[in-house]
């Protein structure tokens, strides 16, 4: 009886909530209903960010958003009999479809994620997993790998369970033996120098004959030569911290169904958005509000899935499907579809235990985009997430809305030039009058942006999304068309990243971008123009006027994010507070580590005899490491040297000699995982709808001139590109 009462309850609310979708009002009366909701939503929104209410808000939005489709669908698409208007309105109003269900998608996803799983760490009455780790590698720079195999063997762990592979593509036998004689040295070279540094690190190395399936190729021919029980594996610029494997690897023990345990991507440099705009320190990372935001909404669900590193995955899962999938150039959530749909289980864990490099020029950004945007329309052509049997129906929205998500640049597209015909053609392709059109439309867009700042504030400030999908859609538009006609045809490419861009210049891949902004500023020329010679249609023309003047706004700051800004340093210092001394002449000087980076650090030091230092100079610094190493002192060399009232800071670079100073710089910069914690912390915070708005529009208005400015003082691409000290991953 309570179910049937339950049942009638639900159906009298969806027919009221269907009446108030659909009842006919006029335009003003529409507009104070509007008013209302907004009203209430940011009350409710104020007071309740959390909770129950939550979904209140939520449910208010979501009345705005179908009362907006439903006069889309009702009232506004041109005749059919007007071609020419017609098709581009039907073109808009399926982007618009995709973007409304899209946001449903993201709602279902978020609206109640789970909160960070408590802790687990090991406990003594644990029993404790052999683990093998497999760091994949291709070409990446040995000062790289060093950093990230003596982190690996840092990790706390009883030495005589965890044993960590190698696994080098870039020294196989096919390589080796190439008939391009340099390619072939360059192969022995590296197969010989690696193979000695594992040896001195405690590494196992391993290559194979070919050179075959990529990545997901290389990490099966790890699991043939290897035993543990659970695998963890590392990109080979994603160092982990000390604390891995307490933090993680004892959910193993609770549920023996569980496949996966993924951890957050936190990366050491920012990404060319955040380098090229310089919001890296002040507002929060890209893939912050996938790892801080939508991974645990996927993990509500059982829908959490491998990212390709820093994550553990139990090989008696993997023998399941004879390793990890390699039939898409996306093997990591390819594997976790496919044993999701098995019946195996994931979990997420937000908390941050590795720290990487993400590219930091555009080319290679929309590169490894490109990569990720063919592989997720590879995973939608040959296994579609609604027709997988064995996921659960949540399961499969999870994975629909992961795989749609990478069809936003026909959408982005679609919205960027679809003001255009109306301003340069006179093309309807919307019937509406401008009244009716700012009442439904601005409120629609004012609605959406509070739900969007209500789901992800702390994560995404407003406007930035859009910035983002921009950026990439004018690159990723010909891959992705590309792929979905020829699913089988995109390859594993190489994803440079490490590298530095020692002068200002423009991006290889920027042309487009100036060229769009100089039609949408046309745009708004025409517009003006229309508005003096047309006034009859003035409430139209003001209406696309500001919805054009938006999207110049936006391609205005993606001349910024192309204009890449030159760095002297090739990498990113780290801010810490880390006690030591350092050794001048005789004398041990009391000192103290402000920041470090994988190749130096600033070191604060007490005493004045520190002055007597010469830059050139090699001395020593001494610490106190987290793990039991059998040394703890550090040959540095002080590059600069500045006066202080106490003493004197030095900017040193690491004299590294042996397997131990590896050791040393890997316990300085990556054992602490609380770092990266309060890094992130430190930059998560909400600016609201109208703040976040204004920020944007002041940093647009500066990276339009910046962006201007490299163009007219004659910034250009150079001849050679930007100095790469090592890719990611390799093309196979």
């Amino acid at each position: 009886m309570t179910k049937i009462i339950k049942l009638f309850i639900w159906m009298i609310l969806t027919a009221c909530f269907v009446l108030l979708i659909t009842l006919p009002i006029s335009s003003q009366a529409q507009l104070s209903v509007d008013v209302i909701i907004i009203v209430s939503m940011i009350i409710l929104k104020m007071v309740a960010p959390k909770g129950s209410l939550r979904l209140v808000v939520l449910t208010l939005g979501s009345a705005i958003v179908l009362r907006y489709l439903y006069w889309r669908t009702t009232s506004t698409l041109p005749p059919v009999t007007e071609l020419q208007d017609f098709i581009p309105g039907v073109l808009l109003y399926i982007a618009e479809l995709y973007s409304i269900m899209m946001l449903g998608l993201s709602m279902f996803i978020v609206a109640m994620p789970l909160d960070s799983r408590p802790p687990r760490r090991l406990r003594d009455d644990d029993d404790l997993p052999a683990v093998d780790i497999f760091i994949p590698t291709y070409n990446e720079d040995e000062e790289l790998l060093a950093g990230t195999i003596a982190a690996a063997k840092g990790i706390e762990y009883p030495a005589d369970k965890l044993v960590v592979w190698v696994l080098d593509d870039g020294g196989t036998l096919q390589k080796r033996n190439s008939s391009k004689l340099q390619d072939a040295h360059a192969a022995q070279s590296r197969h010989e120098s690696l193979n000695r540094l594992c040896a001195d690190l405690g590494a196992r190395y391993l290559t194979r004959e070919r050179n075959e399936h990529a990545k997901a190729g290389n990490l099966n021919n790890a699991l043939a030569h290897s035993s543990g029980e659970v695998v963890v594996v590392f990109d080979a610029d994603h160092a982990p911290t000390r604390d891995f494997l307490i933090e993680t690897v004892g959910h193993f023990n609770d549920d023996p169904k569980l496949f996966l345990v993924q951890t957050p991507h936190f990366f050491l440099n920012p990404d060319p958005l955040e380098r090229n705009l310089r919001t890296f320190e002040k507002m929060p990372s890209e893939n912050e509000m996938f790892y801080g935001i939508i991974q645990r909404g996927l993990d509500k669900w059982n829908a959490s899935f491998f990212c390709g590193s820093a994550a553990l995955l139990r090989r008696k899962a993997l023998e399941e499907t004879e390793g990890f999938s390699g039939v898409t150039i996306t093997e990591d959530c390819e594997t976790a579809l496919t044993l999701h749909a098995r019946g195996w289980n994931s979990i997420y864990i937000d908390r941050p235990l590795i720290a990487g490099l993400q590219p930091a020029t555009f080319a290679s950004f929309i590169g490894q985009r490109s990569r990720w945007a063919q592989g997720m329309m590879q995973i939608l052509r040959f296994h579609f997430p609604l027709t997988k049997l064995g996921l659960s129906f949540p399961q499969m929205l999870c994975y629909l809305s992961s795989t749609l998500f990478w069809l936003f640049p026909f959408a982005r597209t679609i919205f960027l030039v679809a003001p255009l015909f109306y301003i340069f053609f006179d093309l309807h392709i919307f019937e509406a009058s401008g009244k009716d059109f700012f009442v439904y439309t601005s409120v629609y867009m004012i609605v959406n942006m509070i739900m969007q700042n209500y789901l992800y504030g702390r994560f995404r400030w407003p406007l930035i999304s859009e910035l983002y999908e921009y950026i990439q859609t004018v690159h990723l538009l010909p891959a992705v068309i590309s792929t979905i006609l020829n699913p089988s045809k995109p390859t594993f490419n190489v994803t440079a990243k490490d590298e530095s861009i020692s002068h200002s210049r423009l991006s290889e891949l920027s042309l487009p971008f100036f060229l769009i902004f100089g039609v949408l500023l046309a745009g708004v020329v025409v517009t003006l123009v229309r508005l003096y010679t047309e006034p009859f249609k003035s409430d139209i023309t003001i209406v696309v006027g500001a919805w054009n003047f938006l999207n110049l706004v936006l391609a205005g700051c993606a001349l910024g994010v192309v204009s890449e800004r030159g760095e002297r340093q090739s990498t990113r210092r780290i801010k810490v507070n880390r006690r030591c001394e350092i050794r001048v002449g005789d004398e041990w000087l009391p000192a103290t580590v402000n920041d470090v980076s994988v190749r130096g650090a600033r070191i604060d030091v007490l005493g004045k005899i520190a002055r007597t230092v010469s830059e050139g100079e090699e001395i020593e610094m001494r610490l106190s490491p987290h793990a039991d190493l059998a040394e703890d002192t550090l040959p540095i060399e002080v590059r600069h040297i500045q006066n202080t009232a106490e003493g004197a800071t030095f900017g040193c670079r690491y004299a590294t000699r042996n397997a131990e100073h590896h050791r040393l710089i890997t316990d300085l910069v990556f054992a602490n995982s609380e770092q990266w914690s309060a890094f992130q912390t430190g930059r998560r915070a909400n600016p609201g709808v109208l703040g976040g708005i204004l920020k944007f529009l002041r940093i647009s208005l500066y990276q339009t001139a910046r962006g201007l400015s490299y163009l007219a003082t004659g910034f250009r691409t150079p001849k050679t590109p930007p100095r790469s000290i090592a890719p990611s991953e390799g093309r196979v």
